[in-house]
């Protein structure tokens, strides 16, 4: 897709009620001052007070990392990308890096399905970008550790808790989780969508 069209159908998408219309992207319809590292989860585009934005979500999985006595260990990399573009200048706003390094078990750092979203809850005209991701390193079936951040321009807000896991019919362990100061502090339209989100995904299901 050539970037002039891009740029139409990115503005096209803006809707007179003041919500985004993200366009979804592929690395290539991805402007090349946009740079990422691993393999892109989400990427997408839309307009806002900030002018054009893009969001690139990517990962590496599993990437070999040495051997041990008893056996492999294994690398893995999270990141999260947010660009604005304004008079074919390319800003980045905001850069999410995880990682989990020389693990020999069950390894997990990878953005929960479905969970990405561009919201403007507050109606400022600034959008709210959402990520929930999981990021350990288990040899049992203990709670995952797990976040979402959310940023609203260069503001960063964040959940951390712990995934719920049932270890019987009837019982369950897990699935705490504390807000930072920001979204204590925030919108409460932000907590809410918050601890939706956070309810709607936290049961660990052991699988991708």
């Amino acid at each position: 897709m050539k970037f002039g069209i891009l740029l139409t159908l990115i503005f096209i998408g803006l809707s007179s009620y003041g919500q985004f219309k993200l366009t979804k992207l592929d690395s290539s319809s991805l402007p090349i001052s946009v740079k990422y590292a691993g393999h892109i989860i989400n990427a997408s585009a839309w307009t806002d007070s900030l002018g054009l934005n893009f969001v690139v979500t990517s990962e590496t999985g599993r990437i070999y990392s040495k051997a041990q006595d008893e056996g492999d260990s294994f690398n893995a990399y999270l990141y999260a990308y947010h660009y604005t573009i304004k008079n074919d200048s390319c800003k980045l706003i905001w850069h999410i890096y995880d990682f989990n390094k020389d693990c020999d078990l069950d390894l997990d750092l990878y953005f929960i399905d479905k969970t990405f979203a561009v919201t403007d809850l507050d109606k400022n005209g600034i959008a709210e970008v959402w990520v929930m991701y999981k990021n350990s390193c288990h040899g049992d079936v203990s709670p995952v550790p797990t976040k979402i951040i959310m940023y609203e321009g260069t503001k960063k807000y964040a959940l951390r808790g712990e995934s719920r896991v049932k270890i019987s019919a009837t019982d369950y362990v897990g699935g705490s989780y504390t807000l930072d100061e920001n979204f204590k502090a925030g919108p409460a339209i932000f907590r809410q969508y918050s601890e939706k989100l956070w309810a709607q995904n936290k049961i660990e299901k052991w699988h991708r």
